[in-house]
């Protein structure tokens, strides 16, 4: 006992004795919260899983092929060739099938029907594998009141997400049979919204200090929205399937500025109608983030001086890098699926990681504060 009061004598100012105090109570938070931000980590994983699965279901065109939303019933596949039949029915129903896949038969139906229930079997999947937790940990009085109501909020956004989906497919079921592009990006957005949430929340977490930061640098910011909006302009892309027209680079069809650009009026129509418009605006954006996020990475590690950020601003450099030759291939190559499924991965990952290097300038405003 004696031992343990002459080493506390020695921290004789009041603001380093308050510092090792903080310290000891971020040490033993870190312990308890742990637990929650795997759990939270795990959830983003599987999110991510759900966005992948769902831009396959795009591109295979399959996201039509279920044209009911049941959230309980509909968890279970058909297992009679009556099911079967009684489903393929519906579908031939559609002004999909009557316009597009007339020509289908059962077996191709099958195709396609199980891509779009394994994105929504996911989705269940997701949901559950976050409440179950989440009330546990409630019951069990594990997370702060403040967190409790962050992560509901969340749980809500995800159910939000669900449904949006349903009002996406509802768009695709009419005498034009292709969703809305504004759906599609809705969804899109909601889904990197809810990515970020979960992820954030986590390392927040994880760092303890870290999470107590006034602010983030306005440079993180920046890149972070800058990231968000391009992946945004990619669901207008794929919504009126911009991707498959202009598919020369740098240049688009040999002109910088392609011709056709603003033929539309109203003018702001073309930038969500406008093939060349929409996907100029998406260029514009990636050579944008081209220039940003080195600089960035830069500013980080000369200007700022932001040790505790250079590995994950490092990582963010290369996943940019990744994500730019992604593009370039899926654009040369017509939307083929390998690259234009992993285009969209990597616009999920190049978010994420604007997240984590905006949370590690977060720590080191904090320490500096605290310095």
């Amino acid at each position: 006992m004696m031992t343990t009061e002459m080493s506390w004598d020695r921290y004789s100012s009041p603001r380093l004795q308050q510092e090792v105090s903080r310290a000891m109570t971020d040490s033993i938070d870190l312990k308890r919260q742990r637990p929650v931000a795997v759990w939270l980590l795990v959830c983003a994983g599987m999110v991510f899983a759900v966005l992948v699965a769902g831009g396959i279901t795009r591109l295979t065109h399959s996201g039509l092929s279920i044209v009911e939303w049941r959230p309980l019933v509909g968890a279970l596949p058909p297992f009679t060739h009556k099911a079967w039949e009684a489903l393929f029915a519906s579908y031939r129903a559609t002004p999909e099938f009557q316009r597009v896949n007339f020509d289908m038969t059962l077996d191709g139906f099958k195709h396609i029907f199980w891509w779009e229930y394994t994105h929504r079997l996911m989705g269940r999947l997701t949901a559950i594998v976050f409440l179950l937790p989440l009330l546990w940990f409630l019951k069990s009085r594990r997370i702060s009141r403040p967190l409790a109501w962050r992560l509901t909020a969340i749980f809500l956004l995800g159910a939000l997400q669900g449904a949006l989906g349903w009002y996406m497919v509802a768009s695709g079921l009419v005498a034009d049979p292709r969703v809305s592009q504004f759906r599609l990006t809705a969804h899109l957005g909601v889904a990197l919204t809810l990515i970020g949430a979960i992820l954030w929340t986590a390392m927040g977490l994880l760092s303890p200090t870290a999470g107590a930061g006034r602010r983030v640098p306005k440079f993180a910011v920046a890149v972070v929205a800058t990231v968000f909006l391009m992946a945004l302009t990619g669901g207008i892309v794929a919504g009126i399937r911009a991707g498959v027209a202009y598919n020369t680079f740098p240049l688009m069809n040999g002109q910088l500025v392609p011709l056709g650009i603003l033929l539309m009026e109203p003018w702001y129509e073309n930038f969500f109608y406008n093939v060349a418009t929409v996907q100029f605006v998406h260029r514009t954006l990636a050579w944008l983030l081209i220039v940003l996020i080195p600089s960035y990475w830069a500013w980080l590690r000369f200007g700022a001086k932001i040790e505790q950020a250079r590995t994950e601003s490092g990582l963010l450099v290369a996943v940019l890098a990744v994500q730019v030759g992604l593009g370039i291939t899926t654009l040369l190559t017509r939307v083929a699926l390998p690259f234009a499924v992993a285009h969209q991965a990597g616009a999920v990952m190049l978010f994420a990681a604007a997240l984590w290097t905006a949370h590690a300038c977060k720590a080191a405003v904090r320490l500096s504060i605290r310095g």
